[in-house]
């Protein structure tokens, strides 16, 4: 069964981009370097089982260019606490929000170095960790 297994990003500055995603709460699990200067530099959260991001550093290449990619999407299990924690440690994520109230899904946008937008994604009680077509459902389409 095909399966996203990683995101892969170009950086420019591939010590800022780590401290970037190691304060985001990313942990280092290899990396691989190449005869011309590149490397990839493979993460994943702790709780995960297998990696989850690359960050593709390939100075030849010239400047990084953000564009056709909108955003990364992460769930949190406290947003507040993560929002604080982000700003202790020097990252700048946008204001809470609280899309169907204070017991409905709660958001909060941040920008890694290279402008890459980042979702920081709290659930509603009892929803599961993603998407599903049951978030999709419509009352005249309940199967969508």
């Amino acid at each position: 069964m095909p399966k996203t297994i990683i995101v892969g990003y170009r950086v420019s500055d591939l010590d800022r981009s780590r401290e970037f995603y190691r304060a985001l709460g990313y942990d280092e699990i290899g990396t691989v370097p190449f005869d011309d200067g590149s490397q990839l530099v493979v993460l994943k959260f702790p709780e995960e089982e297998a990696a989850s991001i690359e960050l593709v550093h390939r100075p030849a290449d010239g400047p990084v260019e953000v564009g056709g990619f909108d955003h990364l999407a992460i769930t949190v299990d406290d947003l507040a606490e993560t929002v604080e924690r982000l700003t202790a440690a020097g990252l700048e994520p946008g204001p809470l929000q609280l899309l169907d109230g204070e017991d409905g899904l709660k958001i909060s946008w941040l920008t890694d170095p290279d402008g890459y937008r980042i979702e920081l994604v709290q659930w509603p009680a009892g929803h599961t960790d993603g998407l599903t077509a049951a978030d999709f459902a419509q009352p005249d389409n309940p199967s969508a």
